[in-house]
């Protein structure tokens, strides 16, 4: 597959969405024309077309806020694109995480960001989504920032001592004081991750190959 056989709208232009790799979450929704594309390809990082000002430009080039490309995906009708990055700041220019930060409707039992609450799991997703505006918005006060800032040094040190007072309320039978110090201990492991560059995706595709190997 290449460029050429995309499906370009008869102004030259293809619909970009942006989607943070580690998250999952929708960043912004751009137009990319084939000089755009070919930019973010040679780059790797995001490039697109505006539209109202008739003009290329480099997310990021003004704020810093970049946004380093992993995967460029396309559709079935080759006629759209999935544009996978590693946010380097907030994807928004009023200075927010994502530009998909307001809500129009939402099922009723669904939080926020849409996920089930019957979804065992959809506190993982929602905390992993939380990491990722802290880690873009940079908030005063808060402490996910104060990690952050703070680096991996700080934050493996936190990893560290949670797990060492898990293995302690474990030796202790403590179930209460388990399940504080587990619940610790996966926040600061799932800011590691980020911190790393790292999906949990992939931890959990790690996870389903042993799986299917121990099956085989």
């Amino acid at each position: 597959m290449n460029i050429n056989q995309l499906s370009f709208d008869e102004r030259g232009l293809i619909p970009a969405i942006v989607q943070d790799q580690q998250s999952k979450q929708v960043l912004t929704l751009a137009y990319m024309n084939e000089e755009s594309l070919t930019k973010t390809i040679e780059s790797e990082e995001t490039w697109f077309y505006s539209r109202s000002r008739q003009e290329l430009w480099h997310k990021g080039a003004t704020s810093g806020n970049t946004q380093k490309v992993t995967e460029i995906r396309f559709d079935c009708d080759q006629d759209a694109l999935v544009v996978l990055v590693d946010p380097q700041g907030p994807a928004c220019h009023k200075g927010d995480y994502s530009c998909f930060s307001d809500t129009l409707w939402a099922k009723q039992g669904a939080s926020s960001d849409g996920a089930r609450n019957d979804n065992r799991f959809a506190i993982i997703e929602e905390l992993e989504q939380v990491i990722a505006t802290r880690e873009a918005e940079r908030p005063e006060g808060a402490y996910t920032t104060y990690l952050f800032e703070e680096g991996v040094d700080k934050i493996l040190k936190k990893v560290g001592e949670e797990a060492s007072e898990v293995i302690i309320a474990a030796k202790n039978r403590d179930k209460e004081e388990l399940t504080w110090e587990s619940a610790d201990l996966l926040y600061h492991w799932l800011v590691l991750l980020r911190e790393q560059s790292l999906s949990l995706d992939d931890v959990l595709n790690r996870l389903a190959d042993r799986h299917a190997g121990k099956k085989g």
